[in-house]
């Protein structure tokens, strides 16, 4: 779109949305044109596959997930990560199939809300190639350019035959039409590590027909792909790729491949990733990056990118503050900046940020919880579940209620800033003398110290609330019944549970551990009974301290409760890197004294053999019992025993107790002091309860 000399971007007129606007001096609200599509501000959210899927489509859940971005003012959002266009790529992952007519409906409605709020759509179409299941949908043999195996998803592809290059063209086209006939904006098609991409590795396609062999040679199928989806939408529609810098090329060969697709006319942007996708440590670490990794790591890349190409220049990775944002945009780096997991986080993120709210906006802290649990954040507990939790509290349409919270940990503070905004006087009662809880100690590790933003974000709504908060007050039944509460809320948390174990008193908690420094002599065995992050961030203190360690696991694995997140890889990393030595598949059964060193006994859990090993130190990680004594306490007083009633809690509707004397109160636990879960189960359950208080 060419604009005469001193002429303003102005939005494009849609039937079912009127686009205004808003002129501000951040870069970040500043119009942007794709051919005739205006853009009402840079802020996108890139296309993931989010797990919301209905039958292979995008019903009801997976719109309102998209529009609640829109509504909170979101530029565009691109949708459908690894939509797939034929019969042998099959869902994996709960993605969207594109392949059949029946989709265009949902998409079409699907089109319908984003644009009523002034939003763009895009989609993101392709075909898995060797990523792909040959024991998933149709029980098809998976197809790529050449036979080369992937690591991480591990079938052995078949050599494409000119038939099946032919039958993929066509079905991209057909998957491009419905984009069209759904009333999208757009769409994009994916290299990295997909079918397109793996024509473009030469690592991958070893072929000596012309699809093979010279670079020209191996961007042939994506051209092809091209011109038959030009062929199916047209000119005017706006089509990119989703571009992988040095997928399987270095940097300039990845710049000269992307100035090939370019001159072709066929592309209007490039959507850019970094790096490899073909096994887990280069996927869900590097790609998609971690809490381990810094902010916005590829940001550089893609701004070198950009100075090389002439077509407007997406990216998403890990920019999750608008700050960084805000400088990718002002200084040219990208043309549109994705905040795709920000949004997870505060899908009203960009309405915040005109509001002048930008300092109220929830942060992504990079836990990468969204990747195993169907875009759940770890802190936001309405993301993905729009259909039945808002996103904004209301206020009690009933009496305002004094309600005391025992506890601010997480579960703690949520409960109280949720309370609060009901309208009720909320008094947070806190024995220790910085509120946190154990996400004090999940800090400690290296790599985790932006898990902090959840506390923080939590602590500076309570402070704009006004809530009142008493840190140092360690409190009894008697204490909280003094407040003369109408609700309690205990959130106390739990303690180490290692006191069934023979032995005990010769080794500490890893919650002990970490709150004193590490020994500075001898050797360290610790034990990990859970699969969690606790016993590695205590491994890894002891090996940063300069100590001999042993970690050892029931399970067969590391990290079994943090599976798909990156979490885990993360730590068999970092590990590794720091010399502990790990062994598996060892129940821990008793710890002994003698001559000055520790004695652990365990039996193998796939032999049943009994094997001990010595260390100077022993730290045990069993999990958490409920602390329950202020909860204990107050049951008789309270009108419902502190039972909650499981079937009201469940559906979403209010708990309901019979009024009792001016002197009973209803008594809920939640958190670590019901049952020992993660952050978000702790969190999602305060939100619950309390937002129907």
């Amino acid at each position: 779109m060419k604009l005469a000399e001193g002429e303003e971007l102005q939005p494009l007129a849609h039937p079912t949305h009127d686009l205004k606007p808003v002129r501000r001096q951040d870069p970040l609200l500043s119009t942007f044109a794709l051919k005739k599509l205006v853009l009402k501000n840079r802020i996108i959210s890139t296309s993931h596959a989010s797990g919301l899927t209905e039958d292979d489509f995008p019903k009801e859940r997976y719109q309102r997930y998209h529009e609640e971005k829109a509504i909170g003012g979101i530029a565009m959002s691109m949708f459908g990560g690894s939509s797939n266009v034929g019969i042998d790529s099959p869902s994996v992952f709960r993605q969207i199939d594109m392949g059949v007519d029946e989709v265009v409906p949902h998409l079409q409605q699907f089109s319908a809300r984003m644009h009523a709020h002034g939003a763009a759509l895009m989609c993101q179409l392709t075909h898995m190639g060797r990523r792909g299941s040959p024991y998933e949908g149709a029980w098809l043999p998976t197809i790529a350019p050449s036979a080369r195996r992937e690591t991480l998803h591990r079938s052995i592809p078949r050599e494409m035959t000119q038939r099946d290059i032919h039958r993929v063209v066509r079905y991209f086209g057909q998957a491009a039409l419905r984009c069209r006939q759904g009333g999208l904006d757009g769409l994009e098609t994916l290299a990295g590590g997909h079918l397109l991409g793996q024509f473009l590795n030469p690592a991958v396609n070893v072929r000596t027909d012309e699809y093979g062999g010279s670079l020209e040679n191996r961007c042939r199928f994506i051209l092809m792909v091209h011109e038959e989806i030009r062929k199916q939408v047209g000119q005017d529609f706006v089509v990119g790729i989703r571009y992988a810098i040095e997928d399987g090329l270095d940097f300039e060969e990845s710049v000269r491949a992307a100035g090939i697709l370019e001159r072709s006319g066929l592309f209007d942007f490039f959507n850019v990733v970094y790096g490899r996708m073909d096994t887990a440590q280069a996927l869900i670490v590097d790609n998609m990056p971690t809490m381990s990794m810094p902010s916005s790591p590829w940001l550089q890349k893609a701004a070198a990118f950009k100075k090389e190409v002439k077509l407007p220049v997406f990216h998403a990775a890990k920019i999750a503050d608008l700050a960084t944002a805000r400088y990718a945009i002002s200084e040219g780096l990208l043309d549109l900046v994705g905040m795709t997991r920000a949004h997870m986080a505060d899908p009203h993120l960009v309405r915040k940020l005109m509001q002048g709210k930008e300092d109220e906006v929830r942060p992504c802290v990079g836990a990468s919880f969204c990747r195993s649990h169907d875009t759940a954040c770890i802190h936001n507990p309405s993301t993905g579940r729009e259909t039945w939790l808002p996103h904004e509290i209301d206020r009690s349409p009933g009496r305002s209620r004094k309600v005391v919270v025992v506890g601010a940990g997480p579960a703690g503070l949520e409960a109280a800033r949720v309370a609060a905004l009901r309208g009720h006087e909320v008094v947070l009662l806190e024995a220790g003398s910085r509120p946190g809880g154990q996400v004090l100690l999940a800090a400690l590790a290296s790599w985790r110290k932006d898990i902090l933003g959840v506390i923080q974000w939590r602590v500076d709504a309570l402070t704009r609330l006004g809530v009142d908060i008493r840190l140092n007050t360690y409190a009894d039944a008697a204490d909280v019944a003094a407040l003369k509460p109408d609700t309690v809320i205990v959130a106390t948390g739990g303690i180490p549970w290692i006191e069934e174990l023979t032995g005990h008193e010769q080794c500490l908690s890893v919650v002990d551990a970490l709150t004193r420094q590490p020994p500075s002599v001898g050797d360290v065995l610790v034990y990990d009974g859970t699969g969690r992050h606790n016993a590695y961030v205590c491994a890894e203190r002891h090996a940063l301290a300069g100590r001999h360690v042993t970690l050892v696991t029931l399970d067969g694995q590391l990290g079994m409760e943090l599976g798909g997140r990156g979490d885990e890889i993360v730590w068999r990393r970092k590990l590794s890197e720091l010399g502990v030595h790990v062994r598996h598949d060892l129940r821990l059964t008793e710890v002994s004294a003698g001559s000055g060193r520790r004695r652990a006994t365990f039996v193998h859990e796939l032999t049943g053999a009994s094997i001990a090993l010595e260390a100077d130190h022993v730290v045990v990680e069993l999990g958490m019992l409920p602390v329950c004594e202020v909860y204990d306490g107050l049951k008789p007083a309270s009108v419902n025993d502190g039972e909650m009633d499981l079937e009201r809690f469940a559906k979403g509707v209010a708990q309901s107790w019979p009024a009792g004397t001016d002197s009973r109160f209803e008594l809920y636990r939640i958190g670590d002091a019901h049952a020992s879960r993660d952050i978000h189960a702790s969190i999602y359950e305060a939100f619950r309860l309390c937002r129907l208080i």
